[in-house]
């Protein structure tokens, strides 16, 4: 008599494009804006010591985790509305090409990571930060967002919290000036966001432009005075900052950063006039007269802080 060995189960594969699904629902382009973390550390010129650099470096990878973590946890939750949406049906989570369960499992213990990260710089700050970045994405993503003129602070509020961020997690002071401009900068370009957002709607499948629905009740004069308001409160608060804080040949090289800083405000608004603007992140990076005025502005601070 013969026997037949039983056939093994072959694994079923992984479906093809999950990791880079993963990847994607991450979304990893937006942790360009954590480099905020490094701000109130430069200013108070602390980055020369190894142990805040490694602090800061934390700090960054703590955000970047909390923040991929959000988007992962949120699209797992709208799966089902993103599904019949005309653009957001196209996300893995809601296309199928990332299980809902794995999003929410690997959104959960990023979220845990981060604070456990942050708990390595020495101290509560950073964590409380982080929790409370985790805390505002999670509201503005089930209400916040839907609510005008709350939508613009909201999000502005998460860009100050990054910057924030940096300070606790090297234990120094955050001052009122660098307070002021840092929630006037980001007022700034969420208001540009907004407004590029609202004029490229209408050039587009006008059912897309409901995609946010505060949109509807903006329009690109009211974007267009918040911008203005902004822009020059922004430029004077820096101003004063840069004169006021700083003596001798220090204040000198802060001085000079005026220039760049204010050809770069002026830049940013002109791009946005022309079109551009919904990804800020983008923006930066892909003009040139706006990258060579960051730099010079780095520059500047840079000899201000460290070489004096």
């Amino acid at each position: 008599m013969t026997t037949t060995a039983p056939r093994r189960t072959a694994a079923a594969p992984a479906p093809p494009g999950r990791l880079r699904g993963l990847v994607r629902t991450c979304r990893p382009r937006q942790w360009v804006k954590n480099l905020l973390v490094l701000a109130a550390p430069a200013a108070a010129g602390v980055l020369g010591r190894p142990s805040a650099v490694l602090d800061v470096a934390l700090a960054f990878v703590a955000f970047c985790l909390a923040a991929s973590g959000t988007y992962l946890v949120n699209d797992a939750r709208d799966a089902v509305a993103d599904r019949v949406h005309p653009r957001k049906r196209s996300r893995p989570v809601a296309a199928g090409i990332v299980p809902v369960g794995l999003a929410y499992a690997l959104g959960v213990t990023f979220l845990v990571l981060a604070v456990a990260l942050s708990l390595l710089t020495g101290g509560w700050e950073l964590a409380a930060v982080i929790a409370a970045y985790v805390a505002l994405t999670t509201a503005y993503s089930l209400s916040l967002k839907h609510v005008a003129i709350v939508d613009l602070v909201s999000v502005a509020a998460g860009f100050v919290l990054r910057s924030v961020a940096g300070a606790a997690a090297v234990h120094v002071e955050v001052s009122s000036w660098f307070l002021t401009v840092a929630t006037l900068g980001s007022l700034f370009v969420v208001a540009c966001k907004r407004e590029a957002e609202l004029r490229n709607a209408g050039l587009r499948n006008p059912e897309l432009g409901e995609s946010r629905l505060t949109l509807r009740h903006y329009t690109r004069e009211f974007l267009g005075y918040v911008r203005a308001t902004t822009s020059g409160a922004l430029l004077v608060a820096y101003c004063l900052w840069a004169f006021e804080l700083h003596e001798g040949l220090s204040k000198v090289a802060f001085g000079l950063s005026i220039v760049p800083f204010a050809v770069g405000i002026l830049r940013y608004a002109m791009l946005v006039d022309g079109g551009s603007g919904e990804a800020p992140e983008e923006i930066v990076f892909d003009d040139r007269m706006l990258l060579v005025s960051g730099l010079l502005v780095v520059a500047c601070l840079g000899v201000g802080v460290y070489a004096f």
